[in-house]
């Protein structure tokens, strides 16, 4: 009768605990990256092309996997010249095709449906160098519908990017990233 009662729990339980991982996929249509970049001419606004991604956490453990991933190559500013230079000079897509963010961990708490602020700590990967990087986020859940979005600046110079600063045109060090992730989640 005791392992009978031990059995009963464990099939009670088990879908509860199951029902906590879950993956949090982004949908690249539907998702936006823009970047701000302040210059002493103007304020440069872009956007760039999400590629793929695809998060798994938990809500009863601060763990998290998966990456999001940006074509490096996508980047439109407005300016054909601009983007080009950016592309070659700057972001060296010919040789990196992507920057990605690996997310390792979160603080706060993640709620089951409507809104939650987190801070997601993971690698930001940029020229094929790893950085580690804090983005606070703020997720709203609608049954399976997500949207996750996040403020954070990248030090690009910092980081070993050429600043495109030339003669009187002078770029901060410093890109805004302004992220609008929606997708579907699943246990």
């Amino acid at each position: 009768m005791k392992s009978f009662a031990v059995l009963a729990l464990a099939v009670i339980l088990a879908p509860a605990a199951l029902a906590q991982h879950q993956t949090f996929a982004v949908n690249p249509d539907a998702s936006e990256i823009k970047m701000t970049l302040n210059t002493t001419h103007e304020v440069v606004n872009g956007m760039f092309r999400i590629q793929s991604g695809s998060i798994e956490f938990d809500r009863k453990n601060p763990k998290m996997s998966g990456s999001v991933t940006v074509l490096a190559g996508s980047g439109k500013t407005g300016s054909d010249s601009r983007d080009k230079k950016m592309n070659k000079d700057i972001l060296k897509v010919d040789q990196f095709a992507s920057v990605s963010f690996a997310p390792k961990t979160y603080n706060g708490t993640i709620a089951a449906s409507g809104d939650s602020s987190i801070q997601v700590r993971g690698v930001f990967t940029l020229l094929g160098t790893a950085h580690d990087l804090t983005i606070p986020m703020q997720i709203h859940m609608d049954g399976s519908k997500v949207t996750a979005k996040g403020q954070f600046v990248v030090p690009y110079v910092q980081w070993g990017l050429k600043n495109p600063s030339f003669m009187f045109w002078k770029a901060e060090n410093d890109v805004a990233i302004d992220l609008n992730l929606v997708g579907q989640i699943s246990n």
